[in-house]
């Protein structure tokens, strides 16, 4: 095996393994246990409000995100899906309770992994085994991919959670 194709074998093992895990939370809140309306009940009592329209928001990005990341393609947008998605869950659910997971409430080390991996897939693209190679979006890699990742992902979460997110102070 030549370098290029372990560079390329690794990144599509990354690639595969995050949209993988997106697309199961996406299905898992659209079909499995409370489906949608348990989701959205969630969401609420995190302080999302519509809960319902943020279940649909977030479930459609991590079916979509991860589907594109599997494929590699539109990479860096897929990569601000992840990344969006996982800052608000940071933020509304995960940063209050500390670092480890298995703390209860789960702690932030699962999401801040994941956002990292949004940031990495999104920076330095998809390797030469994807949708993007073949059809030459391959510039979207570096300085660029790291600007959409950003700017799409962190940018969108926040201006979601200024606009929807009405936190319940009094539990705190």
């Amino acid at each position: 095996m030549s370098d290029a194709d372990a560079i390329a074998l690794a990144l599509l093992a990354q690639r595969c393994a995050v949209g993988a895990v997106m697309l199961a939370h996406g299905i898992n809140h659209i079909i499995g246990g409370g489906k949608i309306a348990g989701t959205a009940r969630w969401f609420e009592s995190l302080g999302m409000k519509p809960g319902k329209l943020h279940a649909w928001l977030a479930s459609l990005t991590e079916v979509g995100a991860g589907a594109l990341l599997v494929l590699g393609f539109l990479t860096p947008l897929a990569a601000a899906g992840v990344v969006g998605v996982i800052v608000v869950a940071w933020i509304t659910n995960h940063m209050k309770n500390g670092f480890f997971i298995f703390r209860p409430g789960e702690g932030w080390e699962y999401v801040m992994t994941l956002t990292i991996l949004g940031f990495t897939i999104g920076t330095v693209g998809p390797g030469r085994w994807s949708i993007d190679e073949a059809a030459d979006l391959m510039d979207l890699a570096g300085a660029s991919g790291l600007l959409i990742t950003a700017v799409g992902g962190i940018g969108s979460a926040l201006a979601l959670l200024a606009v929807f997110w009405r936190r319940d102070l009094s539990a705190s």
